[in-house]
């Protein structure tokens, strides 16, 4: 088997049909499809029973609902493919990514490939281009962490002992990152092979108590980091990539939870990771190099201006 390909499936009915259909027509010979119904409670499995009956590709699994990452854990053993891809059950595929995805991989052997990506919205799209990095460091810092645009050699990936973190949301974060300083060979392939649709009812589109997820998400890559002796070596690019989530990505997500007292509990506990962890985060190397707009806002937050910012934003968003 080339390429096996896992995917989560949790009350999903609405998109499943067109996910599947995008697998189940790939071009590359050789590929499995496992399908995870994870507990679902609409006709998300009458449909993947339906499709394992047609298509003999497919082989579905059932389990009790664990959430996304433990549907990808679970699945991973059963893997019997060269590659391994992860694809999201309201997602879609062009019918050639895993042919070309494949056929990049064999040409080093390449322990990761990944490939460009496009966003589905209601009202239209866009392809997202991404920077082709080598350097871990850099990966870190700026690397596209999710999982779905990539295929993984199935044998290495088993190697590095990296799971899904069960029960968070951001989980394709610490998965990627801590995947980085294993990663002998990447390569990437210009097209953009997947459909990333944004759903309103997605889990990450809320925002929640949810979003402090990402500071246990960022706990637990630190911890890894230390466990392998990796720590000090990538310590500043780390610092780096705390900065960057924290004061910017993840800041804007919280600063738009409705509830005033969650709001600020989140708001303080994310400035408190990265001051209690880097102190001196202002002297980030790559942080003082950086000459863009994101640069200079995250060398000019302080104390004051974070807490300003997260009274303020509030009702710029029309939130109280």
């Amino acid at each position: 088997m080339k390429v096996s390909v896992i995917v989560p499936v949790y009350n999903v009915q609405d998109y499943l049909e067109r996910c599947l259909d995008s697998l189940v027509h790939q071009t590359l010979e050789e590929i499995e499809i496992l399908v995870v119904d994870d507990g679902s409670t609409d006709g998300s499995p009458e449909i993947i029973r339906r499709y394992q009956e047609r298509y003999p590709q497919i082989r579905m699994f059932s389990k009790k609902n664990g959430g996304l990452s433990d549907a990808r854990n679970y699945a991973l053993p059963y893997a019997t493919g060269e590659y391994v891809g992860y694809v999201d059950s309201d997602d879609y595929v062009e019918h050639d990514m895993f042919e070309k995805l494949y056929r990049e991989a064999k040409k080093q052997n390449y322990d990761v490939v990944e490939c460009n990506l496009c966003h589905e919205y209601e009202d239209g799209g866009d392809v997202e281009i991404g920077a082709r990095i080598y350097d871990k460091k850099e990966m870190i810092m700026n690397g596209r962490s999710v999982v779905w645009n990539k295929i993984y050699r199935r044998s290495w990936l088993l190697g590095t002992g990296v799971v899904f973190p069960k029960g968070l949301i951001y989980e394709d974060v610490e998965f990627y990152v801590r995947l980085v300083p294993h990663m002998g060979k990447i390569s990437y392939i210009d097209d953009a092979c997947i459909h990333y649709v944004q759903r309103k009812t997605s889990l990450n589109y809320g925002t929640t108590l949810k979003t402090m997820d990402i500071l246990k998400i960022l706990a637990d890559i630190r911890d890894s980091y230390r466990e392998e002796g990796l720590y000090e070596t990538y310590r500043e690019a780390l610092e780096f990539l705390h900065i960057r989530i924290l004061l910017c990505s993840s800041f804007r997500r919280m600063v738009r939870i409705p509830d005033k007292r969650d709001r600020k509990l989140a708001l303080e506990a994310a400035w408190h990771t990265l001051e209690d962890n880097f102190p001196n985060w202002k002297q980030n190397t790559y942080l003082r190099k950086l000459r863009t707009k994101k640069g200079w806002y995250m060398r000019a937050m302080n104390r004051n201006l974070y807490r300003m910012c997260g009274t303020c934003l509030p009702y710029l968003y029309k939130i109280r």
